[in-house]
């Protein structure tokens, strides 16, 4: 057997110790499977005397993690501190330099610095790994990059962040406000004490560039993906949606083709019988499809010790195998060029949601600004109130250009029997 493959791991939180925990239960099966021992030689977390369910006997420990960069007995740098920048990107930047390879969970780094950390490994001839940043324990960037390359995919979308998946089912099956939900979320552990991170589409966002470099072959650009997150929906659209025969999903979608590259993240209506709606709690799903394979589709956890620790163990199996393969697929160096497409020219088919005093004329004017931007009404939902309140009504329309659809909006908003900001879903045929 080859001798052991040295690993040292910068931080040692909820993923780092399940991957100690991993590394450790089934070291021997590893071995077996691979031809080599994977072997912690080294750590570094803030805290030494912390509990985190294994001994450290016989390993390393550095209180700054940028010793593992320069540590001889390290072979590969296993980053899970996380931030785009700070300690998280020089510790990366400096096991780079310092020739030896990186597994990283770290979304935002990738995201934000892949490129140029990517090319980095790439003149150093060594890896950057990174399956455990996108879908926890779901092998989807070694699907895309191995097992689809003989394709030319088109389309991927899913569901990315269980933050959110977890909060729009339960706001769906208990008819609680998002705001109930979300400190529900916090105290089971689902969600940050800032949850803007997830909530705002942002996390999601991330995985999304880091997809669709990897499935396109193209730049990986954070900066061009259009972002909407769920604090705007209500159980009311929930209700309403499930009556059109709808649920609503946060989903990341990437779009390539002649035309260039269109990456976007936002509520979806998704019809109810179609398989990603179906996706519930703090699951994830990603939807790939390929002109030769079709549609394939890989769900799982997204997040948690367990399933992102097998997604980092994977990426040390790899390397301890020498696949120190190209980091995006192609090369940095040969990235093909694309053209990143604006929202305004996505088309597509929406749901609107309208608060209005009722009174006689108001469908007629509002008919009339659709008329204006050429939208075509589809159908047409009323909830009857006898109050002397604000009554809700909610439209879904025919395919329409973004741009037209917004115009149409901002105008109806300005209507004076408007009583709140008219509320868009965009509807997706999946």
């Amino acid at each position: 057997m080859n001798k052991p493959l040295r690993v040292g791991v910068a931080g040692l939180g909820t993923v780092g110790g399940g991957v100690l925990q991993l590394l450790n239960r089934h070291g021997a099966l590893i071995a077996h499977r691979c031809g080599r021992e994977i072997r912690v030689t080294a750590v570094s977390a803030r805290h030494k005397g912390r509990d985190r369910g294994i001994a450290l006997d016989g390993i390393a420990w550095h209180d700054d993690a940028m010793a593992l960069a320069s540590d001889a007995n390290v072979d590969v740098v296993v980053e899970l501190i996380g931030g785009a920048d700070g300690i998280a990107a020089e510790l990366v930047e400096a096991a780079l330099n310092a020739g030896k390879s990186v597994v990283t969970g770290n979304k935002a780094l990738i995201a934000r610095h892949g490129p140029r950390l990517a090319a980095l490994a790439e003149k150093k001839a060594v890896a950057l790994r990174f399956e455990a940043a996108v879908a926890g324990g779901i092998p989807v960037v070694k699907a895309l990059s191995e097992g689809l390359a003989g394709n030319s995919l088109s389309r991927i979308y899913g569901i990315l962040n269980g933050t959110c998946n977890y909060i729009l089912t339960e706001m769906e099956y208990t008819g609680r406000a998002f705001a109930d939900v979300l400190a529900e979320a916090q105290q089971l552990g689902y969600a940050e004490a800032d949850p803007s991170f997830d909530v705002d589409g942002i996390d999601t966002a991330h995985k999304l560039a880091i997809l669709a470099s990897v499935a396109f072959g193209t730049p990986l650009d954070f900066e061009s993906i259009f972002i909407e997150g769920i604090r705007q929906v209500t159980p009311l659209d929930i209700e309403f949606a499930a009556e059109l025969g709808y649920r609503i999903k946060l989903i990341g979608i990437a779009t390539h083709g002649e035309k260039g590259l269109l990456q976007r993240v936002h509520p979806c209506l998704v019809a109810a019988d179609k398989a990603i709606a179906a996706v519930n709690g703090v699951f994830n799903a990603v939807v790939a499809e390929g002109d030769f394979v079709g549609q394939t589709v890989y769900q799982g956890r997204g997040a948690g010790a367990g399933p992102t620790a097998s997604a980092v163990a994977a990426d040390l199996i790899d390397i301890a195998q020498g696949h120190i393969h190209a980091v995006l697929s192609p090369p940095v160096a040969g990235a093909g060029k694309t053209r990143n497409l604006a929202m305004d020219g996505y088309e597509g088919r929406y749901y609107v949601r309208l608060s209005v005093d009722d009174q006689p004329g108001v469908i007629a004017e509002i008919a009339a600004a659709l008329r204006d931007e050429a939208v075509s009404m589809e159908e047409l939902l009323q909830r009857p109130n006898g109050s002397g309140h604000p009554v809700s009504f909610v439209m879904t329309t025919h395919a329409v250009a973004e741009a037209k659809m917004m115009r149409a909006l901002a105008r109806i908003a300005r209507l004076p029997f408007i009583a709140e900001k008219p509320e868009v879903i965009r509807i997706e045929t999946f």
